[in-house]
């Protein structure tokens, strides 16, 4: 589907912003590792209904109790699968290998779209020291990935947290479940998404989960703990959504409210977008069920370091655009292991609208627009936040993007919201 967007003279909305991704994916995945929980306000997006539906494949029983709400008993069934798909979701893949591992048989793993070629080879190795059979294709170790029986062990291990910290999280879930005590070494020049590691210990905390951390790059994991379910988990709302709405706040004269539970004390590594936005010289109100903001703003350049919010990188680019002064986007290399690549697919789609955008391995450097060709045909290259990025863009100067459904991976009400925004002028 091509989504044609004209430019805004005002906006003027008022709505609820999805639960968080991130934060659902973990909510489904950890409650079937053990006990009885209830989740409540989770995302409904493609990955989200792939990590419930995983949730059941690991044996446990999901039962809607409101429109919002769902009950997870784990362990009702015994796992007997030969093969699991996970779709398109990175999260849910590299969260389940682990898991499997600890049913001992023979499975196969496979995934469609964006998730064939993207890497894995960190959490393989891994695995594959610990004394798990497992093998991807190729290099990268892509899907399918093979399995065969064989047993998870803990001692001293290490991995490479260099390109995701989705590997170091999926080996948090499971080695609890393993009888030997495990101490994990983080490796790598420099880890990234380290908020996500956070978020992780923080649902595990709340299912009695224990695990302690010895600086920035050692965790001590001690074995056979119990999961004892999440009692009541409200997901907090998507601030990586959001940021799409307060970024076409601060474009065009605008009066938004984004309702929702906005509670600090849940880590989103997205929430930085707050803290970039009153660099750049954007003023909003906040509480816990709300933010406002009323634009349009003057927009300052600056150089942000986006290594724990890798997410974040298309709408931050977007923003430089209108920006005084040119924006440096740093840190931000494990981005082109994305759903697409989120430097050089950016960069090209960008560069067909007139921008002076270049890249670097690890950086953007993106210079305010002056001349521009409006109503380009823009190709998000299957990536959801790309093609939101796109229709925030489309704001200021008009623009058609393709394939503008890819955006259900995250958002699937995006194009109803979004409308919304102009509905009232």
């Amino acid at each position: 589907m091509k989504l044609t967007v004209k430019p805004a003279a005002q906006l003027k909305a008022r709505f609820r912003c999805p639960g968080s991704k991130s934060y659902s994916i973990r909510a489904f995945i950890i409650a079937a590792c053990g006990g009885v929980s209830v989740v409540k306000n989770p995302s409904d997006c493609d990955d989200a209904l792939v990590a419930m539906k995983l949730a059941k494949t690991l044996g446990s029983r999901v039962k809607p109790i409101s429109s919002q709400s769902f009950e997870i008993t784990a362990n009702l069934k015994k796992f007997n699968k030969s093969m699991v798909d996970v779709a398109e979701s990175g999260t849910a893949l590299r969260f389940i290998l682990p898991l499997l591992s600890l049913e001992k048989k023979d499975v196969v793993v496979n995934g469609t779209g964006t998730l064939v070629g993207r890497p894995n080879v960190h959490l393989t190795e891994t695995l594959r020291q610990m004394g798990v059979d497992v093998k991807g294709r190729g290099s990268k170790e892509s899907v399918p990935i093979k399995i065969k029986s064989s047993e998870l062990s803990g001692s001293r291990q290490e991995i490479d947290g260099s390109l995701s910290s989705q590997f170091i999280s999926a080996l948090l879930i499971a080695c609890p479940q393993i009888s030997e005590d495990t101490f994990l070494f983080l490796k790598g020049k420099k880890l990234v998404s380290s908020d996500y590691i956070l978020m992780t210990r923080q649902i595990l905390q709340k299912t009695g989960v224990r695990i302690t951390a010895k600086g920035a790059r050692q965790y001590l994991i001690k074995g056979n703990q119990t999961f004892k379910g999440l009692k009541n988990f409200d997901v907090p709302t998507d601030f990586g959504l959001a940021a799409f709405h307060l970024a076409a706040g601060s474009l065009i004269k605008s009066d938004l409210v984004l309702e929702g539970n906005w509670d600090k004390n849940f880590v989103q590594a997205d929430g930085h977008i707050l803290r970039f936005l009153r660099k750049m010289g954007v003023c909003f109100k906040e509480s816990k069920k709300a933010i406002r903001i009323k634009g349009p703003f003057q927009l300052k350049g600056g150089t942000f370091s986006l290594a724990d919010c890798p997410d974040l990188v298309p709408i931050m680019s977007i923003l430089a655009l209108f920006a005084k002064s040119k924006t440096r986007l740093t840190n931000i290399a494990h981005a082109r292991a994305k759903e697409s690549d989120r430097i050089s697919d950016l960069r090209d789609e960008l560069l067909k609208i007139g921008a002076d955008v270049s890249e670097k391995q690890n950086e953007l450097i993106i210079n305010p627009l002056q001349e521009y060709k409006a109503n380009c045909l823009l190709d998000p290259h299957h990536d959801h936040r790309l093609a939101m990025a796109f229709a925030v863009l489309g704001l200021k100067i008009g623009v058609k993007i393709k394939d503008v459904e890819c955006t259900s991976k995250s958002y699937p009400g995006f194009v109803k919201d979004f409308k919304s925004l102009i509905a009232k002028y």
